[in-house]
This record gives C-alpha cells, structure tokens and sequence, in this order.
C-alpha cells in the first residue's frame, strides 16, 4: 500500500473525477488491487469508485475527524491493497476556512504526492506560472507532476512539454478532449457502472497516460506502519444496528461507520419490513426518497412499523432523506405523500421551492459534540420547525438547520460522521 497518490486539481470542473475513474478502473482492469478514498464528505463519487474498483471508497476529512483519525483510516483500507488512489475535491487548496480541510491539508497529512489534473485547453506557456504557483504555495505538499486535459492538438501538446521541461516538472499524459472524458450530471438517477463507458475511458487513459510512473508514486511520510497496528476508533459504541438501504432513496453511507457496527441488518424501505430483534438502533441515512415516493408510500408496513418502533422508545437516527422520511408528509408538484408521522413536518421538494444548502455543520446536544455534513434541495413547508441546539458552520457562525429529538429520535438534515 506504499503505493499511493492524490489526484487534484486547481479549480473544479478540470476533470479530476473522470480522471481518476479511468486510473482506478485501469489499474483494476491490470490486476492491481485499488483502494479508492476522497477528500471531503462527497457520498456520489465514492460509488462511482466502488463500481469500478469492486471495493468501498472511504472518506478522508480532516473537518470531521482528527488528522490521527485520517492516518488510521488510510492505513486501515489500504493495509491489503497494491496501489491507492485517492480524489480531492475541488480545487487543490479550496477548505472551508482557506486551504483548512481541503484535499491539501489530506495530502500534507497522509504525505500523499498529487498529481494535478489541469484544464489547458484555452491556455499554452501560461501554465508555467499557473503550475509554479501550485509547486511552491506549500512546501509541505508535494506536487509530484501533471495531467492536462483537453489539448487541441500536437502541437499544443509540445508546447505543454516545453512548460514541464522549463519548470522540472513530470508530465504524466495530455488527454484529448474526447466525450469519454466529459462527466454528466451527479444529482440523480445515476448509473455507477456504466461499463462501456468505462472500457472507452480505460483505453483512452491507457493511451495517453504514463501510468507505469504512477506506479512508482509512493506515500513520503513514515507513520504508515504505526497506524496499521492501532484499532479504528469509530465510537459506534458496539451497536447493533438495522440499516435503510437503497440504491437511489437511501444510498449515502459512510463505510467505516457501516464497518464499526458491531452487527448490520439492512432492508429497503421500498419493499421491505425491517426486523427490530436484537437491535440497538434504526438508521436512515440520506438519499433521495422524493425520487421514488408511489414506491414508498405503497409499503405501509415498513412506514408502520418504523413508527411503532420510534412511538415505543426505540433509538433511532435519522439524516437528510432519512429525516424527510420520518416526517408528515413529502409535497410534489405532482401531490402530497404521506410518510412514516414521527414528526409533525412537511418537506417541500417542489421545482419552486427548491434552493441549495450545503456546508459542514456541528451541534453539542447530551454532553457530546456531533459534526457532520448538509447537502440537500428540499425545504421544510411553511415555517422552520425549532431546534433542540443551534447548529454552527465549520467556522463558528450559526447556522439556520434544526435538530429534532423526540424520545429516542435523532433527526436532522445533516449527514452525521459518528453517531
């Protein structure tokens, strides 16, 4: 696992993602074992890494967990792999206070080298300032070469060498811009295996990428055989836990915290009743419930028997799509549908009334402290329920999310790291 790199980029949208699909199925494809991470809290990327490399993905975030925490979870998935293959987000330096929690401060922690997938193709000698920037802004991050993306032709190729022979750095590859590198929509309804698609992504990397000198990248920090031999500290407190999941509905899982259950159960709640024997805790975690709601509305016993469960004192936790489904209802444009009635609230997920919230966010409630991360459309209906705590962004300031406890309920919008 001494095999190791970071795939960045200085903005996004430079095709970091597609990019580092096609060197994990590539190398999947060669026989090597591949053990996918990403930076930050992203849940659609990581199944696109499950899918190719026939393996979980595993976040790294350094607002949510410990840098410690970071160490143990890299050293922990990757202990049996031959190459690991880690996605930033964003662009290189982009945290939520500066450069604090970006895919940087991974690389600086995890002592990752980054290969910079750059977008060149408005651009030809101005690399050469662009990427001298990237190499020295932080001596603690090591870049250790470059892909462009989207050159136009030979030409323009020789001249993006020119820059990396001026600045000492490694090319690795300029990629064509090909459709098979443009990546669609990731809100929903997606398709995670796609497997033509992939072969044409596969070899066209394969044509135009050094991927034999990525396989010389190595991990430059030595903590790694420390890290191996400590336990994963997920304080999951040895649960038993029954689990919703979904492909679409209630699909965003954290894996190492699936991983730190001291026992999983999973149903669906489009066509299963879960069983509450033995159990400790019911989690629904997000997804989106409001694309497939005839289906769970037509399973009245799984809504029934979730809400006799919370009704009697069962503990459960409850997040993003999983906190709508506990409601009232869910409103449409195309009507009103009931779900389970564990709280008194309506979500909205009407083309009108959707807006954007997204950020990190944490809360104190009971003695602890709970951190975690908002991404979602849908709105409460009419006015905004309270909230048993306020809730702060990563830098401190409050923010307008509310968290429900009724009895042993936990529920929020926000996907929670630990519960």
């Amino acid at each position: 696992m001494n095999n190791a790199f970071l795939i960045a980029a200085p903005t996004s949208g430079s095709g970091k993602t597609t990019v580092s699909r096609g060197l994990m199925a590539l190398f999947t494809a060669k026989g090597y074992k591949v053990q996918p991470f990403k930076c930050g809290p992203d849940y659609i990327d990581t199944k696109f890494h499950e899918a190719v490399c026939g393996r979980p993905s595993v976040n790294l975030d350094t607002f949510m967990a410990t840098p410690e925490h970071v160490r143990e979870l890299f050293a922990h998935y990757g202990a049996d792999a031959d190459i690991c293959i880690v996605e930033g987000m964003m662009g290189l330096f982009d945290g939520y206070d500066r450069d604090k929690g970006s895919s940087a401060e991974i690389a600086s922690v995890l002592g990752l080298p980054v290969v910079l997938v750059v977008d060149a193709k408005s651009a030809a000698y101005s690399m050469a300032p662009l990427l001298q920037g990237f190499v020295n802004f932080r001596k603690d991050v090591h870049i250790a070469g470059v892909i462009f993306n989207k050159i136009g032709s030979e030409r323009h190729y020789q001249m993006l060498l020119q820059v990396c022979d001026d600045l000492g750095i490694t090319c690795f590859g300029c990629l064509p811009k090909q459709a098979a590198l443009e990546q669609g929509s990731r809100y929903l309804g997606l398709d995670y295996s796609k497997e033509a698609e992939s072969r044409e992504l596969v070899n066209l990397l394969q044509s135009h990428i050094d991927w034999h000198a990525l396989t010389q990248l190595r991990v430059r920090l030595q903590w790694i055989d420390k890290s191996i031999a400590m336990d994963l500290q997920i304080d999951c407190n040895g649960l038993n836990a029954v689990i919703a999941r979904n492909s679409d509905s209630f699909a965003f899982l954290y894996q190492e915290r699936m991983d730190a259950f001291a026992s999983t159960r999973f149903f669906d709640p489009e066509s299963e009743v879960p069983c509450f024997d033995g159990i400790d805790v019911l989690y629904l975690p997000g997804g989106y419930p409001e694309k497939h709601l005839e289906a769970l509305v037509a399973n009245e016993a799984c809504r029934k028997a979730i809400k006799d469960y919370a009704e009697r004192g069962g503990r459960v936790v409850a997040e993003c799509g999983g906190m709508m489904y506990l409601c009232e209802a869910i409103v449409t444009d195309e009507g009103e549908y009931p779900m389970c009635g564990v709280l008194p609230y309506r979500i909205t997920a009407r083309q009108a009334d959707r807006k954007l919230t997204l950020g990190y966010r944490r809360f104190e409630l009971d003695g602890r402290e709970y951190r975690g991360h908002e991404f979602h459309y849908t709105q409460f209906l009419g006015e905004q329920p309270p909230s048993v705590t306020q809730v702060y962004h990563a830098k401190g300031e409050p923010a307008d999310t509310p968290v429900f406890k009724y009895k042993n309920v936990l529920a929020s919008y926000t996907h929670l790291y630990q519960l």
